[in-house]
């Protein structure tokens, strides 16, 4: 495996940790994981490039090893501050390379739009959007997240990290063993008295207060001026959950003005674990 350092940063008032595998200063990218993720979700990927890529690859607030909130919900804008801050400290004058992948495409396709001159290419992996909302179902989302707050979440304790490993491996068949072997070391952490638990906030289990709203997705999508790579997963778990046609993607797609897609065969939602090396391939050739 390519050897990775901690970076740590003050950023908005919290300790947030980065990942960086060392790599030439002019080929610099910067990875952005998904929910529940962390920024080692990467090695795979990074060991399967060719070139001597300078990688970054924060964990996001309450992921990981950067420190928790200390809120009881998180919520997207504070996650494009931070990139925002982030990209500050690690490439201030000139614009970067990004990839992100599920959330961490979510936001990255929201800040290409809204710092367009920041951006020089950006490679979506399964980021698409959420499902639509309408103004009223507000009443009720707000009645859930606030019957969740009354109950704080907890995380399920395992027995050791085996137990965890297996538990990634019944979430996703595709996984390899010693891939969720390594995955389960980095998600998960020991607590006292035995076991083990997920290194992440528990309130990331919280439903989010405000609606999705996909009008306002599209409107700062359609302000990204670098060019875009949309990748897909042929056995995309969260395109079925939310219950996107083609025609929903194919609208989503259009509101960037230059766009590439390709979908990733043999592969779920995790495709960065299912299929490292074409995950790889694709955006090599797309960043050069």
């Amino acid at each position: 495996m390519k050897h990775s350092e901690s970076l740590f940063f003050d950023i908005r008032g919290l300790r947030y940790h980065l990942r960086h595998w060392k790599g030439k200063p002019e080929k610099k990218v910067v990875l952005l994981h998904g929910w529940m993720d962390v920024s080692a979700s990467f090695q795979f990927l990074v060991d399967a490039m060719a070139q001597e890529w300078d990688v970054y690859a924060p964990d996001w607030r309450g992921y990981g090893l950067t420190a928790w909130s200390g809120s009881d919900n998180y919520w997207f804008p504070d996650y494009i501050g931070d990139l925002d801050a982030l990209l500050d400290r690690i490439q201030p004058e000139a614009p970067v390379n990004l990839v992100g992948h599920s959330l961490g495409g979510n936001v990255g396709g929201l800040y290409a739009g809204i710092r367009p001159e920041r951006i020089a290419r950006f490679v979506n992996l399964e980021g698409f959007g959420m499902p639509l909302t309408r103004p009223e179902q507000a009443p009720k989302r707000y009645a859930l997240w606030m019957d969740e707050l009354k109950d704080a979440p907890r995380w399920k304790p395992y027995a050791d990290y085996a137990e965890l490993a297996n538990r990634l491996q019944k979430n996703n068949p595709r996984l390899k063993r010693e891939r969720a072997e390594f995955l389960a070391r980095h998600w998960g952490k020991d607590v006292e008295g035995g076991g083990v638990v997920l290194r992440s906030d528990p309130a990331h289990k919280l439903v989010n207060a405000t609606l999705y709203r996909l009008d306002e997705a599209r409107a700062c999508w359609a302000q990204a001026t670098a060019p875009v790579l949309w990748v897909d997963a042929e056995h995309s778990e969260t395109r079925t959950r939310m219950k996107l046609t083609e025609a929903d993607m194919a609208e989503r797609r259009a509101a960037f003005k230059d766009l590439r897609t390709h979908t990733v065969r043999d592969a779920g939602h995790m495709l960065h674990h299912d299929q490292p090396e074409e995950v790889a391939k694709l955006i090599e050739a797309f960043l050069v």
